[in-house]
């Protein structure tokens, strides 16, 4: 059974950092393309950025480049999205999936594999 879990999330002033992070069971993550998503109240799962080994980091989104980065730790079957400089519109619920063979997309329909989202809000 694969399970991806999420945590991390938060409240947080505008400026300051968060690290999300998406635990998996029952799947290799070095294998697979991790994508992020984000779901804000009233709008549609957008695609903010996706890793693979094989390809890096492709942004989905513009406003999180140079704010927003992933790393992987292999030996905690984890992945990791480092976020720095957050403003009030990264408020959201942050998801993180996976689709075998490395294959990142920029849409949910992409993924095989979600976890059940963490909540970030930043505020002053």
């Amino acid at each position: 059974q694969v399970e991806l879990v999420e945590s991390g999330g938060g409240s947080v002033q505008p400026g300051g950092s968060l690290r999300l992070s998406c635990a998996a069971s029952g799947i290799t993550l070095d294998l697979y393309a991790i994508g992020w998503f984000r779901q804000a109240p009233g709008k549609e799962r957008e695609g903010v950025l996706c890793y693979s080994r094989r390809d890096g980091i492709i942004y989905y989104s513009d406003s999180v480049k140079g704010r927003f980065t992933v790393s992987l730790d292999n030996a905690k079957n984890s992945a990791y999205l480092q976020m720095n400089s957050l403003k009030p519109e990264d408020t959201a619920r942050y998801y993180c999936a996976a689709d075998w063979a490395f294959r990142c997309s920029d849409s949910p329909k992409g993924y095989d594999y979600w976890g059940q989202g963490t909540q970030v809000t930043v505020a002053s």
